[in-house]
């Protein structure tokens, strides 16, 4: 007897992605940078970027329901929403009156360099924090998965990340975490799923006696071997203690993780990058990606490595696509 029983296809996660910081991109593209002469040059290109909006188009590339959650004000304000919406991306945001930011990439090919220029952003306008909150929580039950990226801009409390992780995962939602400093250390006693940061970030969260001994090595090997143990040391304490799984990138060099209690690390396989801006957020949504599909924290590192080699093959900053 022929089953003409339909299997119905399991709805892909829905990801929130928030970053409070959002960025106008420039990446000017030169054959030979002279410095103090005039440059001209050879290819430019604007794009809406910020880590929060880099996640949130590498998923959508990807094929996965995304929003990003975000501010914008100011005269800057319609340029950026209409780059977002040429990309295809859903964003859900607040007027903040705050000018949106530029920040520049400027690639040297001869070189081989790319240097990024960051504009630090604008103070958001009193009552903007409210309104985030406010619109968080109307989209909190329509989303699997709340990836927090990024710093936020000036004149937000200390207590508005943390508050929205609490809020995430106080509903069971599977939350990952590419922040640092104040905003890290204040959302890990609410138990998000993974930290993504990369070392250089992860180095200001150690605790003094580690970023002594760091800073007491005499070689850069001994250096290195004991911002390894340091490291390690930390992903046990944080599975133990939050129940929190604590990933670090490296640029091209290879990623640390705890799998199964001990220390372990994955290479980067190298590419010859165009433009590296936007790799480590390509890795974020490659990484959360996967985790919200079940698969394990090694393929979510596979994943989170493969769709960050593409990134950086891109001129665009945040795109796994051929533009």
């Amino acid at each position: 007897m022929k089953d003409n029983t339909t299997v119905k296809a399991k709805p892909k996660p829905r990801f929130l992605v928030v970053c409070l910081n959002p960025t106008i991109q420039k990446t000017l593209v030169f054959t030979g940078l002279k410095l103090d002469a005039v440059n001209r040059a050879a290819e430019v290109r604007t794009d809406a970027s910020g880590k929060g909006v880099n996640v949130a188009r590498v998923l959508t590339q990807s094929g996965y329901p995304a929003t990003h959650l975000t501010h914008a004000g100011g005269p800057n304000k319609d340029w950026f929403l209409s780059l977002c919406k040429s990309d295809g991306l859903d964003v859900a945001w607040v007027d903040s009156g705050s000018e949106v930011r530029f920040c520049t990439t400027v690639i040297d090919k001869g070189a081989g360099t790319a240097t990024e220029l960051v504009e630090e952003a604008r103070a958001v306008a009193s009552g903007t924090e409210d309104l985030v909150l406010e619109k968080f929580e109307a989209l909190l039950p329509d989303y699997d998965v709340f990836i927090f990226s990024g710093t936020k801009a000036a004149g937000y409390s200390d207590s508005l990340v943390p508050r929205m992780v609490q809020r995430a995962t106080g509903l069971k939602k599977l939350v990952v975490l590419d922040i640092k400093g104040k905003d890290l250390v204040a959302s890990l006693p609410f138990g998000p799923a993974v930290v993504k940061p990369n070392l250089e970030e992860l180095l200001a969260s150690l605790p003094p006696e580690a970023q002594n001994a760091i800073a007491a090595a005499p070689t850069q090997e001994a250096r290195e071997a004991v911002t390894r143990a340091a490291v390690f040391e930390l992903t046990r304490a944080w599975k133990d203690q939050y129940g929190t799984e604590l990933i670090v990138t490296r640029g091209s060099k290879s990623v640390w993780f705890n799998e199964n209690g001990a220390a372990a690390e994955m290479p980067v396989t190298p590419v010859k990058a165009l433009n590296p801006i936007g790799s480590g957020d390509s890795f974020t949504a490659g990484l959360a990606a996967k985790l919200a599909e079940g698969k394990s924290l090694r393929e979510a590192i596979q994943e989170g490595n493969r769709l960050g080699g593409l990134n950086a093959l891109q001129l665009k900053p945040g795109s796994i696509l051929p533009d």
